[in-house]
């Protein structure tokens, strides 16, 4: 949902249109904005389950580095000449140019400092930008940097650290404004740390916060609101805006609905680029909504294409990493430690954010008479 809802947002400036004013800021930054919420919550997870650096950086890597250095040579080599061919240019030339192994190699580090390739895309409104979304995932890895230092000094395991650091950083928003201008990056710094935060603050007091639908809904009111009166809407929304989705997930209890499949990197990495390519080939002039349609159905095959060929097979080495502590997991456990089974009871709806609902057991076959 976030991923297309990053999509909706690109399709009204990709084509020169801007939505309601209301709904800028909710579009513009509200789905990014919980995404790195999500990951406060997983990655802190992560750390505190399994406080080991080496296994913690490379499980990180695995997750980001093939799916984007993939994704960046398709784009250099596959969708900028295609979106050159389409405006009558010359396909050949831009290949046979150093940009776009320039444009792979610079932006192969996850910070993106090269975002045109060759000075194309051109003519269009938003022009000498192939993939404008992949500049958050620097600052993503910046906060897996953050965790992962604050885990080492043993910070993260005080009860006061994260709700200090979520506090300390919406004091920092205030000062800033809410996006652009010459104070970028520290505002950035500043949205991004709180959205991280608050989901590490749900994680911290996951089994205290209860997961109710009616409590979702009051946290996508106040999200709505704020963002259409607030020039920062995050003041008062950054919590309730990782609530609704945390909890969300939490109180799904249809096994259909929860998909093995994960196309939500693939999609927001690709997306951009080949919404800027459906551009150059002429769809700017349907309505936003109509873009925004066709955008998902041409970028979900290619998301799926990325997740069975690139990361699925990338996170099998993750797997191998767990099942080699899974034997220290289970010496700590014969030495008197408990796992805590409250999960795994079926048919019990989620209580608390922590939890997962579980569907009701299938019922037993009648004996045959």
């Amino acid at each position: 949902m976030l991923a297309s809802g990053v999509i909706l947002w690109h399709s009204f400036p990709l084509t020169g249109r801007m939505p309601w004013a209301p709904f800028v800021q909710l579009l513009g930054l509200g789905c990014v904005d919980g995404f790195f919420a999500v990951s406060g919550y997983l990655i802190v997870s992560s750390w505190l389950r399994n406080p080991h650096p080496a296994q913690y950086f490379t499980a990180r890597c695995l997750r980001i580095l093939p799916g984007l250095w993939i994704c960046l040579v398709l784009t250099a080599f596959v969708i900028a000449p295609i979106g050159v061919g389409a405006q009558g240019g010359s396909a050949a030339k831009l290949l046979m140019s150093g940009a776009p192994i320039e444009y792979v190699l610079k932006n192969s580090a996850v910070w993106m400092v090269k975002f045109d390739i060759g000075g194309t895309p051109r003519d269009i409104p938003v022009a000498g930008i192939w993939n404008g979304s992949l500049w958050t995932l620097g600052w993503e890895v910046l906060c897996y940097i953050g965790v992962a230092v604050f885990g080492m000094l043993g910070l993260l395991s005080r009860r006061w650290f994260v709700p200090g650091i979520l506090v300390l950083a919406l004091s920092w928003s205030v000062f800033l404004p809410a996006w652009g201008g010459i104070h970028a990056i520290a505002s950035n710094a500043a949205r991004f740390a709180v959205m991280f935060s608050a989901g590490a603050l749900l994680y911290q007091f996951r089994n205290v916060i209860p997961a109710r639908w009616s409590f979702v809904a009051v946290g996508l009111i106040i999200v709505v609101v704020s963002s259409a009166v607030l020039p920062n809407y995050r003041l008062v929304a950054a919590l309730p805006m990782a609530y609704l989705i945390i909890a969300s997930g939490s109180l799904i209890h249809n096994q259909r609905m929860r998909f093995r499949t994960d196309l939500s990197y693939g999609v927001y990495i690709y997306a951009f680029a080949i919404q800027q390519l459906l551009v150059l080939c002429g769809f700017a002039e349907i309505n936003p909504i109509a873009f925004c349609a066709i955008s998902v159905a041409a970028i979900l095959p290619l998301a799926a294409l990325s997740w069975f060929l690139v990361e699925k097979p990338a996170l099998s080495w993750k797997s191998r990493l767990r099942r080699k502590n899974s034997s220290i997991a289970l010496a700590n456990m014969e030495d008197g430690g408990s796992v805590d089974r409250s999960n795994d009871i079926p048919g019990r709806r989620a209580r608390f954010i922590g939890e997962k609902a579980e569907d009701p057991p299938a019922p037993s076959p009648k004996p045959a008479l």
